[in-house]
Parts: C-alpha cells; structure tokens; sequence
C-alpha cells in the first residue's frame, strides 16, 4: 500500500523497512539463512508470550489489591461509632477517596500511554500502601483518645481524609495501569473483550473476597457487644500487601511489542487519510521534496539527517517522535468526537448513584430496621460480598456476550468510519455493545427503584435483591465502558481515552454523597426533634424518609444515562450513522 501523498508528490511517511527479495531473486544461501533464522524467531515469540502471561498475572493480582477501596462500607460506619465522625465526615472521606480514585485518572492514563504501567505500579506502592498505613495509624491514635478523654473533640479527620486521598491515587493507579496492560497486550483476537476485563472483573471479586476474609480472621468485639472488623489490623495488612504488590508490579507490568502496535496504528492512518494532519511528518515530507528536486544546498541535508532520524540513524529518537504523534493525534480526535461527550455524560449519570450506595451500604442497612424492633440487622460485610460476587459474574457474562454475539472489527485501531480492508465479523445473531449496556443500566436502576419504593423497609430480609440488582448492573456498565471505547477508538491510546471517560465518577460520587447525607441527616432530625430540641450532627436515621429521596433521584439518573448512550448510537452523526462498529 503506498504512502498517502501531498500536493508535490512526495510520501508523508517512508517505509522504514527494507523492501523484501521476491522469490525469484532469492538465492540458496539466503534460503538457509532464513531457515537458521527461525529458531531466533521462535524464541522471540515463546519470550513475548511468556512475558505477556506474566504481565496478565500480575494484572489479576493487581486489579485485585486495587479493589481494596471497595470496601469502605465495611468499617466506614466504624468511623462513627468508634470515632465520633458525623455522617457528613464519613461521606466525605469516601467522597474524597472516589474522587481521588477517578479526577487524575486522564493524567495517570497519559503517563501509563506514554512511560507504561510499570511506573503506575511502583506509585501504587507508594501512594496506596503508604495511605493504608498511615490510615492505620490514625484510626489506633482516635481511639484511644476517645477512651481517654470521652469529651475530647476529633483530631484525626484532616490526616485520615489525606490518607483516603493518597489511597484514591494509588487504587487508580494500579487499576488503570492493570487495564491497560491487558487492553494493549490483547488487543487483537475473538476473546479480546474478556481478556480486557479480566482485571476488571478481578477489582469486583476483590471486594468479596477481602470483605469476607476481613470480618472472619480480623474481626473483633465492639463496646456494644457485636462481632465487627478490627480496622486497625486490616489497614496494616492492607498496607503491606500494596506495598509488595505494586513494587512487584513495577518490573512485571509491560506492553510487549509496543512498537509493532504504533506502526500498525500509524498504517491505518496512513490508509484512512489522516496522516496528513501531522506537521511533524509533513515537514519532513516537504524536506524530501526538497532534495528529490535537486537541492545541492549541503546544509539542507544536513539538517534533514538531524531531523529526519530513521532506524539507522537515530531509530530510538524516531520512534519516541511517531509514537508522540500519533498519540497526541487520536487525542484530539478523541476529545472533538461529540458522541464520546454523550457516552462520558452516560457513565457519570449511571456509575455515580452506583458509587455512593457502595460507600453508603453500611448506613443504608441500618436505616431499614427500627430500634424498637428487635431483630439482628444483616451484616454489612455479607451484602458487600454478595454485590461483589454478582458483579463480578456480571462483568465476566457481559464481556463474553460482547465477544460472542457483537460485531468486532478486525482491527484494533481506531475506526474511521472507512471501509476496512480486513472483513468485519459477523455473526448469525448480533445484539449490539450499546443494547448490552442499556440492559445493564434497566437492570441496576431495578434496585435503587426497589430500594425507593419502601418495599425493603422493616424487611431487611430482602435487601440481597437490592444488592444483587445494583451489583450486576454496575459491574456490567463498567466492564462495557472500556470494551466500547477499544472497539471504537483503539487500543494504542486506551490509558488516556478510558481515563478521561472515567473522570466523571469523581464528580457523580460528590453529589450523590452529598445528597444521601443531606437527605440522611435531615431525616434524623425530624425524627428525634419531637424528643430532643438538641439533635446532634452524628445522630442516627431509621425509616424510609433517610434514603428513599436520594434512591427516586438515582433512578432517575440512570434512566437519563441510559438513554443518553442510545443517542450516541442511533442519534445525529452517530456512531450507527457513521459506519462504526460496535
């Protein structure tokens, strides 16, 4: 395929290879060189897969050390009894830790594209271990305060909110850094989908398995006589655990082959057109035409050598300048594509009210049951495992039906829109990426519907429904999001696309927290100011009137979200309109 050119005829990019020998023109002896060539051929290949399982390995176990922030709720209400932090404090440390978790994500993307997510790793070692043990700290140092000296105002929420912070970073960078592993090292193949959410079903299962290994080997007895986590011991070994998992992660994470990923990336915009959009190649095609029209200026081409590298002359600095290009290139195209501003307001309509019942489950649990009935509320412990385990089946399901009944392009690059030269699969029958996605979202907005209706209230009982519900819609629209943005805008720039999409969860866990508090906090007020002229901040909710506003207001949101997504689909210069594949 040659070369698309400008208006002087010269090529905007050379080809940097050799041209090959026909089979005419090859000799006996370059016959068995080639044979003596297979072995090393081999041996690069074993090598690469070798270092691609490794790197999925340790994807796994770093997805899972990420999900450790997923279980806030199994000692967020700890924070109040133990602590005396009001409901507004609890919210905010968890507010603070999701916003942290997802507001630098498009940054630490650019770095994981642009240095690879073994630096992420190391950070997650700093940053998320360091965090876990300094958290540990100051939960041990508050509480023996408060036994010394009943009386004594809190002095550890400003350290622990920098604490939560610091794990924020760490989790995103470890997950993101996971992901993107996966998303670049198998990008190409039938179970594309399932390999990219390997580690993202792994951040879910983390979630049960952590809480349920925690409420059994560290549980402890609390002042009120019931069996809860000993949070002290547990964000110590959570520290330790971080601190081993990301240093190892360090040297294990790696995109094998990355420079054969941007060259063919550079191909297909070669191919499509878009090449010429580069000022870097264009000035060195404009130099190139220079010398081909008889330039004898010898300082001319001098300077061309310099800053025209190729593999023999200065390869390394070539491929870092090509690489640069293009990810900057599908950056911008990135950002000017309307429907991805449809698809990134979808997710934060969806994915925040799913966030703010993960960090407000513990609470939620104890507004369904009155005090004046005596019977044992469910374990917060138990409803974090079942939403965990459903969600991770959930992500695991949607992402095999994604590669098992969605058309996939053959190529992993991003789509333009024009005809590939490779066939797209298709298959007998085909139910879109967006259609999967929508049915997800109906599924997780049947258990804030549920939840609001009332129908759980004094029976706690059923509120495994309710878990299962949001759990399996919001493990499936999160497993979904990534896979859509690698089958619409590639793999090569993945880190920076997921993670500019996965900004908008900061901003929808901030609302939603603020809302269920503030909704919280004055339903503990109407109902203990017949008693009590002063009500205190840190007071305790039970009824319908603690959440149900909040859970209508969700549903909504997630009706909203889900049809936005619809529209980036079927709606004006769409993605169906535009011959995407999806």
């Amino acid at each position: 395929m040659a070369a698309p050119t400008d208006t002087s005829g010269a090529p905007l990019l050379r080809t940097l290879s050799p041209t090959p020998l026909s089979a005419s023109s090859r000799s006996p002896s370059s016959s068995r060189s080639s044979t003596s060539n297979a072995t090393p051929n081999l041996k690069r290949h074993r090598r690469a897969t070798a270092l691609r399982s490794l790197a999925f390995v340790f994807s796994i176990i770093g997805a899972l050390g990420a999900g450790s922030v997923t279980v806030y709720s199994l000692y967020g209400h700890l924070f109040q009894s133990r602590l005396h932090y009001t409901q507004f404090q609890i919210n905010g440390i968890a507010s603070a830790m999701n916003i942290a978790m997802y507001l630098p994500v498009p940054l630490i993307g650019y770095m994981c594209d642009r240095f690879g997510p073994g630096l992420l790793s190391f950070m997650a070692a700093v940053l998320a271990g360091g965090g876990y043990a300094l958290a540990a700290a100051l939960y041990r140092k508050g509480v023996q305060e408060l036994e010394a000296h009943a009386d004594r105002g809190d002095t550890t929420f400003a350290l622990m909110l920098l604490a939560f912070v610091a794990i924020g970073v760490g989790a995103a960078c470890l997950y993101l850094g996971s992901i993107t592993t996966c998303a670049k090292n198998f990008g190409k193949g039938k179970y594309r989908g399932l390999l990219l959410v390997a580690p993202i079903a792994a951040f879910g299962l983390s979630g049960m398995i952590i809480s349920q290994g925690a409420s059994r080997l560290l549980y402890e007895v609390q002042p009120d006589g019931t069996d809860d986590v000993n949070v002290f011991h547990f964000f110590l070994i959570l520290a330790i655990l971080l601190i081993v998992i990301g240093i190892a992660g360090s040297f294990a994470l790696r995109i094998v082959d990355e420079e054969d990923l941007i060259d063919e990336a550079v191909e297909e915009l070669e191919r499509s057109g878009l090449l010429e959009s580069s000022e870097v190649f264009r000035r060195r095609a404009d130099r190139t035409y220079g010398t081909i029209a008889g330039s004898t200026n010898i300082g001319e081409d001098e300077g061309a050598d310099v800053l025209e590298p190729t593999r023999e002359n200065g390869g390394d600095a070539y491929a870092k300048l090509k690489k640069s290009w293009l990810l900057n290139a599908e950056t911008r195209r990135f950002l000017a594509d309307p429907t991805m501003w449809f698809f990134a307001i979808s997710f934060w309509l969806i994915i925040g009210p799913g966030e703010s019942f993960i960090n407000n489950l513990g609470t939620v649990i104890g507004t369904l049951t009155s005090p004046k009935v005596y019977s044992k509320p469910p374990s917060a412990a138990t409803h974090v495992s079942i939403m965990a385990t459903v969600s991770t089946v959930a992500r695991i399901v949607v992402a095999s039906l994604s590669d098992l009944l969605s058309p996939t392009p053959e190529s992993q690059h991003i789509q333009t829109g024009i005809p590939p030269p490779l066939p797209v699969l298709r298959r007998k029958l085909e139910v879109s990426r967006v259609v999967l996605y929508f049915i997800s979202a109906l599924v997780f907005s049947g258990g804030t519907l549920m939840l609001a209706s009332g129908a759980v209230q004094e029976h706690a009982s059923r509120f495994w429904i309710v878990s299962g519900l949001i759990g399996a819609g919001y493990g499936a629209v999160f497993s979904l999001t990534p896979i859509i943005i690698t089958m619409i805008w590639g793999v090569e720039n993945f880190g920076t696309n997921f993670g500019i999409v996965a900004v908008t969860p900061a901003l929808g866990s901030l609302v939603w927290g603020i809302v269920y508090s503030a909704v919280y906090q004055a339903g503990a007020r109407n109902s203990a100011s017949s008693k009590d002229d002063q009500v205190p901040d840190d007071v305790f909710c039970y009824g319908k009137q603690c959440y149900a506003p909040t859970f209508w207001a969700m549903t909504v949101s997630i009706w909203i979200g889900a049809f936005m997504i619809i529209w980036a689909w079927k709606g004006r210069n769409g993605w169906s309109l535009r011959g995407i594949v999806i």
